[in-house]
């Protein structure tokens, strides 16, 4: 992560993998690391801080920014609509920040299309019971929300081909470790390995 060539890093995972602990903590150990803020039309939960996890507006407002192309990207996720700041991104690239954009598969694809250049990752939990698991253990959606989530990781999960890298979410620590490893020295040529592949057909069945 070099201060000289600051570049867009998009982080995709399905839902409750971790992705935005890991966020987190790759951000505290970077200097040079920012996460850009997604604006979203859904419900603050309530653990959740204005202005830093989202910036959370209105259906009407979100609509306008569309139409102003004020979003690198936008998707509609779960019945409600996520986009990243286009102007944001840029001024922290103009000031020699690498930006970490937070996003879901579809906006990735988005984002490809326009930053060719960008570096594109994919978290997968260790298995499909510690999916579920970590879904229940987060205690803000509802059991119809929590299956709509799982049935969705089994779609997202075959996104996995359009990143440059794929890691395994089993434990937070080496995963914010193997991540800053492959984002100062990416290596698109070892994108995947067994251990990977079996977790995806895993889901398959």
């Amino acid at each position: 992560m070099s201060a000289n060539s600051p570049s867009i890093i998009v982080i995709s995972a399905p839902s409750g993998t971790g992705k935005t602990t890991i966020v987190r903590e790759l951000i505290k150990n970077n200097k040079n690391l920012v996460a850009s803020v997604s604006y979203t039309t859904r419900q603050k939960r309530a653990n959740e801080v204005e202005g830093k996890d989202y910036n959370f507006v209105s259906l009407e407002l979100f609509s306008s920014m569309i139409e102003e192309k004020s979003f690198l990207e936008h998707a509609k996720v779960f019945d409600c609509f996520y986009g990243t700041p286009k102007k944001e991104v840029e001024d922290s690239l103009n000031n020699g920040l690498n930006v970490i954009l937070e996003i879901d598969w579809q906006g990735a694809m988005q984002v490809k299309k326009e930053k060719s250049d960008c570096l594109m990752l994919f978290i997968i939990p260790p298995s499909k019971e510690e999916l579920m698991l970590r879904l229940r253990k987060r205690g803000t959606d509802s059991n119809n929300e929590i299956r709509l989530r799982f049935d969705e990781a089994l779609n997202d999960i075959n996104q996995y081909k359009n990143f440059d890298k794929v890691f395994i979410n089993d434990d937070v620590t080496s995963t914010v470790q193997a991540i800053a490893a492959f984002i100062k020295e990416p290596n698109k040529a070892s994108s995947l390995n067994e251990e990977v592949m079996t977790i995806i057909r895993s889901f398959r069945s």
